[in-house]
């Protein structure tokens, strides 16, 4: 514990910064149970997605076999001409929500490819939308927890250190003060005594 100046000024000082500590902290740890269930959802969030992009990949590996044909480059007709990404604020932090895969028109000729390759190509897209929304998801997560880290560290320095830390310094000064007025009340009577007593002496000796 940092040394306490034992005077008034360092009694308010100190009183008022208490005061500050326990109306702050309440908002750290509100902030703290937000980010634990938005975690939650988020890890919930996650599993479900993966589920789907496993069935999704499922799908896609039922035209494995076509997907073989070198006549057949569906790699080059998809181009992703932008991703949409938006934001959403979680107790002060914002995260990355991932709305939508804008996707360049493809340039093939409708004629000479097989019938499947539309379909085959809705799929990959789907596939693709769903890689990044992934991502997305893992990468708000990893924000949450390091966010969720420095707020916990906040809670756990006000309530273990800043406030018992106030509130000690707070008695040490109000004990220390309080020996000053009793000794001070203690001079004051002796001083007041030894003026009684010189004057009953010189009374006396008139």
């Amino acid at each position: 514990m940092p040394k306490v100046k034992l005077t008034k000024g360092e009694l308010k000082r100190t009183r008022d910064a208490l005061r500050q500590y326990q109306r702050y902290l309440p908002t750290l740890q509100l902030k703290k149970q937000q980010l634990q269930m938005e975690i939650l959802q988020q890890l919930h969030l996650l599993e479900e997605k993966e589920h789907k992009e496993a069935a999704k990949k499922s799908a896609i590996g039922a035209w494995a076999g076509l997907l073989a044909d070198p006549g057949v480059a569906l790699s080059g007709w998809i181009s992703i001409r932008e991703v949409i990404i938006s934001a959403k604020n979680i107790a002060g932090v914002d995260l990355p929500i991932f709305e939508r895969i804008d996707f360049a028109a493809a340039d093939y000729d409708l004629f000479s490819t097989p019938l499947w390759v539309d379909a085959a190509l809705e799929l990959l897209k789907e596939l693709i939308c769903m890689r990044r929304e992934i991502a997305l998801i893992q990468q708000g997560i990893k924000i949450l927890r390091e966010e969720l880290r420095i707020t916990t560290q906040r809670v756990n320095l006000f309530e273990k250190v800043k406030i018992p830390q106030a509130l000690e310094a707070i008695r040490l000064i109000k004990i220390y003060l309080g020996d000053q007025m009793t000794n001070a009340v203690g001079r004051s009577k002796i001083a007041k005594r030894k003026i009684s007593e010189a004057t009953t002496y010189e009374a006396i000796a008139i």
